[in-house]
């Protein structure tokens, strides 16, 4: 398996565009985008657990409840949340793109991100759809990924190719996502294609099985939106043994869209909103998976801890204090914390206790860009990694003046 750039793009069959339409009133920012396949593929899909729901929700889990879709229609700028009009709005939009497209509007994901119970219209819909197919093509992956953003401050894409039955196989992704970010989805959409050959129920098992090791995982800012969604089309277009069943080849494919899904995690959480560190929290040796998960969920979503990474200031007693009161069944007087960057390594804490430690260095590794804090709790093989970000002046200036 082998990175390579493309993103949505990458796989065989597919192509994406993006364009400005009107929904956004700075016309500088795309704020719709389309992927395309050329055949009809299976889909795979998990949205946020949030009680309230975007209207796209509603409407795509009904369009692939056969579990296919050919195409992916998404604007930013405004959720389509809480709106009167939301399904009448997503279900004409996929009527307007099956209608440009030439296909079924029941084979199309739609979905929306933005300012929540802001009034939508269609107009600026049937103005930008038919103009976003004319624009679809192989090199279409970069203005598609700027139509989804919103407060992110980069693009976020990652694309693999690997070997199944003899066959080149790729798997490529776009996200954005950078606050109202925590565990159990967030405000993040995620699209991602791949040229497989594999059933919807094989495909639906790969995704949801990663989905909790990677963007259930990453926390900003503790906040789960409403319009979360991380779809998976695959065409099939690679040509290899169709999967059905668990074996090698489902294997080869899920270490491929976990290796995507992971990359994408890190790059929402390292833009996660004002923040200047990605923070990984690695803990290992509890009783199971879900015990070091609900760890290294709590450390990452601590304030407090995320506060002390923005300072540099390698207090470690911030990260007991989370791990105390995470849930996780851990014994304390086992507990052993260590700082990492590309500047070094540092222990912090052995069985519960501090251990002399030289502040310098720990200012040193504490102010690289990407901070791992490993916890050692127990002698087992159980492992889970988490991601987040530090807490900074300007998220609060973000998020105060959100809406206007």
């Amino acid at each position: 398996m082998k990175n390579i750039d493309g993103g949505i793009c990458a796989a065989t069959g597919f192509t994406a565009a993006g364009t400005h339409c009107g929904i956004r009133k700075s016309r500088t920012k795309n704020d719709i985008a389309l992927i395309f396949s050329e055949k009809r593929a299976a889909a795979a899909s998990v949205y946020t657990q949030n009680l309230v729901k975007g209207a796209p929700i509603a409407v795509t889990k009904k369009n692939i409840s056969d579990g296919y879709a050919q195409a992916v229609i998404v604007n930013s700028g405004n959720a389509n949340t809480c709106n009167s009009n939301g399904v009448y709005i997503a279900e004409e939009t996929c009527r307007l793109t099956g209608e440009a497209l030439g296909i079924p509007a029941e084979d199309i994901v739609v979905a929306s991100t933005g300012v929540i119970g802001q009034q939508m219209f269609i107009d600026p819909f049937v103005k930008g759809i038919p103009e976003l197919v004319k624009l679809l093509s192989k090199d279409g992956c970069d203005a598609a990924t700027e139509g989804i953003m919103t407060t992110d401050t980069v693009r976020k894409q990652a694309a693999v190719e690997t070997e199944i039955s003899g066959k080149k196989v790729t798997v490529g992704g776009i996200a954005k996502g950078s606050g109202m970010i925590h565990p159990n989805m967030a405000t993040m959409l995620v699209f991602i294609t791949s040229d497989c050959a594999i059933s919807p129920k094989m495909l639906q098992k790969a995704l949801s099985a990663i989905v909790k090791r990677t963007f259930n995982m990453i926390s900003v800012d503790g906040d789960t939106s409403t319009n979360d969604m991380c779809t998976v089309l695959a065409n099939g277009m690679a040509g290899n043994e169709y999967i059905d069943v668990e074996g090698r080849d489902y294997d080869a494919f899920y270490e491929a869209l976990y290796k995507v899904m992971e990359d994408l995690s890190r790059k929402i959480a390292s833009d996660g909103e004002g923040a200047s560190r990605l923070i990984e929290c690695v803990v290992k040796g509890a009783r199971d998976y879900d015990t070091c998960a609900v760890a290294a969920k709590a450390v990452i979503g601590s304030s407090l801890v995320k506060a002390a990474m923005f300072g540099a200031d390698a207090n470690w007693g911030r990260v007991l204090c989370a791990l105390g009161y995470s849930g996780a069944d851990l014994d304390i007087t086992k507990i052993s914390v260590a700082f990492e960057s590309p500047a070094g390594h540092i222990d912090v804490c052995e069985g519960g206790f501090g251990v002399d430690f030289s502040e310098e260095l720990a200012k040193k590794i504490l102010t690289e860009k990407e901070i791992l804090i490993l916890v050692k709790a127990g002698d087992t093989d159980a492992e889970a990694r988490a991601f987040g970000c530090d807490l900074t002046y300007d998220y609060v200036k973000i998020n105060g003046d959100y809406r206007t």
